[in-house]
């Protein structure tokens, strides 16, 4: 079994959701109280974790799991009683629960995730300070304050500057999501563009890394929250008097919530990576054939045809539950509203369309299908590059080898072909 199936390498879809307890419960054990490390006992892989608990007028916990880029992830369920001790991870369509007993300076138990049982111990410790490095901006949103990390080119005073807008899921600003490792892609090309004179500013999805707490529920989110998110920034960028001109570069999932947040108002180049020619229900279709085995591909096709019809579907089976669970359907449908293709055609701002040959989550089709919609555009296919930036070979496992190798750096030719298009475009100071 692989670390943990809190997020299925296969797409994009969770959005991060975490609830709080609604009301206290067993305030008793005190001893709870305070910072707690050991591991998982999964068959010979030992998951470290680290917990924290506070008490209030209710329990609060977070979690982190270093090995699945897992931060902070706020807890749920915290009840405590007579030396008991249970929470719970709330992850989109999964049932994760800790249930456990404090004897002295240690808190062992049981893990429980879909069924599967495993064995765990934590000691009780000091949690290390850590500071956080690097340059942050903030903008404020109605479920509180996001957060952007900065990356400037040395000894400039002024400087063009990128919006980076990371893919689908529980991403973070360097491209990495929960649950799947780290890749470091995004962090990457923001280093190599601040090498090139492009400054550029990248930001953490809500529910992960700094923006992990700036949630709304599964059930309450839609789409169009990633694209006033990415205006905003956007807005933030254009008022800052340091930055010069301003390109949006959306990845994935991220492509279309920057080709929608674009506009000439704002922007002066943009620029798809890895970005789907269609609407997400097709892709989905075409990456759970590619991984499913045949029963459920068949049941995934039959929720997605009544999606296609508006309609929800309450009964998904277990192993579905991932992607269509019932409270994220809803937000499935706001994002199959929006046709990729027809949203570029909309767009007027040079556009560039970058896909690598080796992408088995977008493929290089779907490039073919923006460039056809929008025959301006520049496309540029990367060979031998896959869907986290990098070199990969074709082969499924070799191919999602490289998304947990950060040492990794992404493919010849990505960084000079966006500074190339940039500099046609004005960017060159």
């Amino acid at each position: 079994m692989k670390k943990l199936l809190m997020l299925g390498i296969v797409l994009f879809i969770f959005t991060g959701c975490n609830e709080k307890n609604e009301e206290a419960e067993g305030q008793g054990n005190k001893e709870l109280e305070g910072h707690w490390e050991g591991e998982i006992q999964i068959p010979n892989q030992p998951l470290n974790i680290l917990v924290d608990f506070q008490s209030g007028e209710e329990w609060t916990g977070t979690i982190t799991i270093p090995a699945q880029n897992v931060t902070d992830f706020s807890l749920t369920e915290i009840d405590t009683n007579e030396g008991s001790v249970s929470f719970q991870m709330p992850l989109p369509g999964q049932s994760v629960q800790f249930d456990g007993k404090i004897e002295g300076e240690q808190l062992s138990g049981t893990f429980t995730q879909n069924g599967q049982t495993f064995p765990f111990l934590l000691r009780k410790g000091e949690k290390e300070a850590k500071e956080e490095e690097g340059d942050f901006l903030s903008i404020e949103t109605s479920t509180g304050k996001l957060y952007g990390e900065l990356l400037v080119p040395e000894k400039e005073e002024s400087y063009p500057v990128a919006l980076i807008i990371p893919g689908s899921g529980p991403t973070d600003r360097n491209g990495n999501s929960q649950g799947a490792g780290n890749n470091d892609s995004l962090k990457l090309l923001a280093e190599s563009l601040a090498d090139k004179g492009v400054a550029s500013l990248r930001y953490d999805k809500r529910g992960a890394g700094k923006n992990i707490n700036a949630v709304t529920s599964n059930s309450e989110m839609r789409f169009e929250v990633f694209i006033d998110d990415a205006k905003q920034w956007l807005e933030t960028l254009e008022d800052d008097k340091r930055f010069t001109n301003i390109a949006v570069i959306g990845h994935s999932q991220g492509s279309l919530v920057g080709m929608m947040a674009s506009g000439a108002e704002t922007t002066e180049a943009f620029i798809s990576l890895a970005g789907a020619g269609q609407t997400i229900d097709h892709v989905l279709e075409k990456q759970l054939g590619d991984s499913l085995p045949e029963d459920l591909f068949k049941e995934s096709q039959t929720i997605l045809g009544k999606m296609r019809d508006g309609e929800t579907v309450p009964d998904v089976s277990q192993a579905l539950q991932g992607v269509f669970s019932p409270d994220v359907q809803p937000f499935l449908l706001s994002w199959m509203a929006y046709d990729p293709a027809e949203q570029l055609a909309e767009l007027d701002v040079p556009t560039l369309i970058v896909n690598g040959t080796n992408d088995i989550q977008v493929p290089e089709s779907e490039a073919e299908l923006l460039k056809k919609a929008e025959p301006e555009a520049e496309l540029m296919l990367v060979e031998g590059m896959n869907h986290v930036l990098k070199e990969a070979p074709k082969d499924r496992d070799g191919n999602l080898a490289t998304y947990t190798n950060p040492d990794l750096p992404l493919a010849d030719g990505l960084v000079e072909g966006i500074i190339d298009f940039l500099n046609q475009h004005g960017f060159e100071k």
